[in-house]
C-alpha cells in the first residue's frame, strides 16, 4: 500500500531521480534512511519499475514523430502476440498501446525524416499479413510530454 510519504517521494522523484537520499528526505519532510527504505521498497514493490534519462529525440535526429493507428486482420491470441512481439521489437517504435474502439493497436513513432518513415511502414507494417489496415498521423507540435503519474 502506497501511503502519503510514499507518494511525496514518488511526486519528487519523477521530477528528479538523481535526489540524493538526504536531499529527497529534505523534500518531503522524512530521514533519509527512511527515504531510502521506502524508495528501495517501491522498487522492489514494482511501484518504481525504471530510473532513467530522457532524451530529446531531436537530439539525436530523430526529428519525426508519427502517430500511428494499426487495425489488425484477425484478433487470434497466437497473432496478437506476435504483433506485440514484433512491435517491441521495432527500434523505431517508442510507444504500443493496445486499445479500443476502432483500431487496435496506436503506435508512436520517432524517425529522422519522412524518409525513414517510409522505410518503417515497407519493413515493419507492409510486412506484417496480420495487419489490415493503418493510418499514420504526423506530429506537427509537441504541446505536452509528462511521463510522469499523478500520485
Amino acid at each position: 500500500m502506497v501511503d502519503d510519504l510514499d507518494r511525496r517521494i514518488l511526486t519528487a522523484l519523477q521530477k528528479n531521480n538523481r535526489l540524493s537520499f538526504a536531499e529527497l528526505a529534505e523534500l518531503v519532510g522524512s530521514s533519509a534512511a527512511s527515504c531510502m527504505r521506502r524508495v528501495n521498497k517501491l522498487r522492489l514493490d514494482g511501484v518504481i519499475v525504471a530510473d532513467i534519462s530522457l532524451v530529446d529525440p531531436k537530439a539525436l535526429g530523430k526529428s519525426l514523430t508519427v502517430v500511428v493507428t494499426v487495425e489488425l486482420d484477425r484478433e487470434r491470441l497466437d497473432l496478437v502476440d506476435d504483433f506485440k512481439r514484433a512491435m517491441r521489437a521495432a527500434k523505431e517504435i517508442t510507444q504500443c498501446y493496445m486499445v479500443t474502439g476502432d483500431a487496435d493497436f496506436v503506435l508512436i513513432v520517432a524517425v529522422e525524416d519522412v524518409e525513414a518513415f517510409d522505410v518503417f511502414v515497407k519493413t515493419k507494417l507492409y510486412t506484417n499479413p496480420n495487419i489490415r489496415k493503418f493510418k499514420s498521423m504526423i506530429a506537427l507540435d509537441r504541446v505536452k510530454f509528462e511521463p510522469r503519474v499523478t500520485v
